[in-house]
């Protein structure tokens, strides 16, 4: 079995459910599974590059979005493995997530990715579509922009956020021009702000605001399965 450092907590939930004891190394941030039990090595942006050479890994996977490029290359220069993915829609999930197991030594497909890949195919049509905007910040207020993999799990099911059209991917926009947008809906997710039901909604006064777990909105992995059901019942919370 190989030996895997990962700098991301989505792919560290499916390579510790796929292959038990293939970690050997992971961020502060990894919190799934809850009895993860290896050698914490920083954080997603500000990894202990040493203490991963010392841990000689065959592999480190890592994030476009998630990681620093400085990092990742001081990485490939101690001698290690880096195998970089790239997610920004549902079906990229899919596709990195296989790519990812492979490159660990799973021999096949898992059960939960193929659950997650047949739950999200038999995804009917949305009855209706409705706008929103999706803060993950706030002092400074920050959206979700363009390309993301959150705008496209939220378009799969029925709600089209206003600032996928903008240069920026995680675009800063003052609150006064978020509520001027005249959204249907706001979506605050638990992270990476941890918005709650005391501290976010309290600053879109017109809109319906739609409390929703950030690991079924922005996490690839064993997630994936339930997260239609989750984020869909939790929309149609704030819509009645």
């Amino acid at each position: 079995m190989k030996r895997v450092v990962s700098l991301v907590p989505s792919l560290t939930e499916a390579v510790a459910e796929t292959l038990p004891g293939a970690l050997v190394g992971a961020t502060d941030w990894c919190a799934h599974p809850g009895d993860l039990d290896v050698v914490r090595i920083g954080g997603t942006k500000n990894p202990k590059v040493e203490r991963i050479a010392e841990l000689a890994p065959d592999l480190v996977i890592a994030n476009e979005e998630e990681n620093r490029v400085p990092d990742l290359d001081a990485l490939r220069a101690a001698g290690l493995e880096v195998l970089v993915t790239e997610v920004r829609t549902v079906p990229a999930a899919f596709t990195e997530l296989a790519r990812v197991l492979e490159a660990c030594g799973a021999p096949e497909r898992p059960g939960w990715l193929r659950e997650a890949e047949a739950v999200w195919g038999a995804l009917p049509e949305p009855g209706e579509r409705r706008t929103a905007v999706v803060p993950i910040w706030r002092r400074p207020w920050m959206v979700v922009g363009r390309d993301t993999f959150a705008g496209d799990v939220l378009a799969r099911l029925g709600v089209d956020h206003l600032h996928a059209g903008h240069a920026e991917r995680y675009p800063r926009i003052p609150l006064d021009e978020l509520r001027a947008a005249a959204p249907d809906l706001v979506v605050l997710p638990d992270e990476p702000y941890r918005f709650t039901a005391d501290d976010g909604p309290e600053a879109f006064p017109g809109p319906a605001c739609a409390l929703v777990s950030g690991r079924y909105l922005t996490w690839y992995g064993p997630s994936l399965a339930r997260a239609p059901r989750v984020l869909g019942e939790a929309l149609r919370a704030a819509h009645r």
